[in-house]
């Protein structure tokens, strides 16, 4: 996908890893590891690839318990056509306060490739946080570009608004665009001209120092 997003790439910013790394004022909570459900993997940050993180099946859903930042995903979820929608539903079930009111961020990713090695790694990613504000960006490797900056919406439910609130989050690659939807609402879009080529794996992205359950989660053609 490094190719197929050259365009996104070339406009973007590479955003410095170290904004991801771990502080003095925000350090990533020890987690006790656990097995992954049956089919599942989870690639931790390059940066976090010394941390941990836990992410079990909890009712009819998932629950992640985050340690450092990872993506999880199923290969029998892995995506060989351009024209899918992959969704769940989030739930915060504890404030995060590592950055303020901001909180960390979680959501889904989509388009993953050669995710086992991370000098090649590549994916984007769709992501909320706590205080209503989304982002999307694009994994190269050990490289971030930005694409859609932290953007707040009306349509993503505030953790302070109500406790507990959940999110419904979905990307939709059609054959125009590749639309981001947060409870049935778009909030961004990109045309096919620069994400040419979307096919490879999808699943769930969770950041750092969070706990959240994700239920509904699916991929669909």
């Amino acid at each position: 996908m490094r190719k197929t997003l050259s365009v996104l790439a070339a406009l973007a910013i590479v955003a410095p890893l170290a904004a991801q790394q771990q502080t003095a004022k925000d350090p990533t909570t020890a987690v006790a590891a656990a097995p992954l459900p049956e089919g599942w993997s989870m690639k931790l940050d390059p940066q976090a690839a010394s941390m941990t993180a836990k992410f079990v099946t909890m009712g009819q859903g998932f629950h992640v318990t985050s340690g450092g930042a990872a993506i999880y995903y199923n290969a029998k979820d892995a995506q060989k056509i351009n024209n899918y929608t992959v969704m769940a539903n989030f739930r915060q079930t504890k404030k995060n306060v590592g950055h303020g009111d901001h909180g960390e961020a979680f959501g889904l990713f989509a388009g993953g490739r050669d995710l086992d090695d991370q000098s090649k790694q590549t994916y984007f990613y769709f992501l909320v946080r706590q205080d209503g504000m989304f982002l999307i960006n694009h994994r190269a490797g050990t490289e971030v570009h930005k694409i859609v900056d932290w953007t707040a919406n009306p349509a993503i439910h505030k953790f302070d608004d109500m406790p507990n609130a959940a999110n419904d989050l979905a990307i939709k690659v059609g054959s125009d665009s590749v639309r981001f939807v947060v409870n049935n609402t778009q909030v961004h879009a990109i045309s096919r001209k620069e994400i040419t080529d979307a096919s490879g794996n999808a699943g769930i992205r969770v950041n750092h120092n969070l706990d959240v359950h994700v239920g509904n989660f699916m991929v669909m053609k």
